[in-house]
């Protein structure tokens, strides 16, 4: 057995009987680079890894670029670390996907809020649904950086007519936590509406991500608004 086999067992097994709750965040990164710098004492890469990002979150937010350039972390560890949040994601939106009818506000929010897991840049969806708002699609419309996305209208009708949708639900994230709507907010949703009437789709909601938090037009009363144009 080797000098550090003894605490990586002690590890283990506290994460097995106690969970991650029981470790500080030092020992939790440890844990995770176990398993992939099988021989050699990962207890000092864990404090290299919140030296230099300061916190565990950040740790997690960080480039690969920016994790390799961490004395001692090589690509696999990399790997390793940008591989937990996207698996993370992955299992939230495979839940969130079970809800499969977005009739109401809260229905589309929670199927949409995961989607938006880990983005650090501003990232617009079309929702297309069905005549009873059952979900036939999700599609990306544009990513950019924070506080601009660019939406191609074009293609997002191009999108509801290839699959057929007789609704559609607009849904992009603030990744500065910002929940209020903006005027370039507001324009989009009225160009995208009035693009969708001319083929008799109705655009039933833009719905803004901040976090786990969400803004809906329609919940706000708006949507009825561009309706009447």
């Amino acid at each position: 057995m080797g000098v550090h086999d003894g605490h990586r067992e002690r590890l283990r097994q506290q994460f097995l009987e106690h969970g991650l709750e029981s470790m500080n965040d030092l020992n939790a990164l440890e844990l995770l680079l176990f398993y992939a710098i099988p021989r050699r004492d990962t207890n000092e890469l864990a404090h290299a890894l919140l030296d230099q990002f300061g916190t565990i979150d950040r740790v997690f937010d960080a480039t690969e670029q920016e994790l390799c350039a961490v004395p001692g972390i090589g690509p696999q560890a990399a790997s390793l670390i940008l591989l937990v949040p996207q698996m993370y994601k992955k299992s939230k939106v495979s839940a969130a996907s079970r809800t499969q009818i977005l009739d109401t506000p809260k229905a589309a929010a929670e199927y949409l809020i995961p989607r938006f897991y880990n983005e650090g840049n501003e990232m617009a969806l079309l929702v297309c649904l069905d005549s009873k708002k059952r979900v036939i699609c999700t599609e990306i419309l544009g990513k950019g950086a924070v506080g601009c996305v660019e939406v191609n209208v074009r293609r997002a009708v191009e999108l509801v007519l290839r699959h057929k949708a007789t609704y559609a639900i607009l849904s992009h994230n603030h990744p500065d936590g910002q929940l209020k709507s903006s005027p370039a907010d507001d324009h989009l949703t009225k160009r995208l509406d009035a693009a969708f009437r001319n083929i008799n789709v109705t655009l039933v909601d833009h719905i803004i991500v901040a976090g786990d938090k969400y803004f809906s037009y329609e919940r706000a009363g708006v949507m009825n608004t561009y309706h009447l144009f």
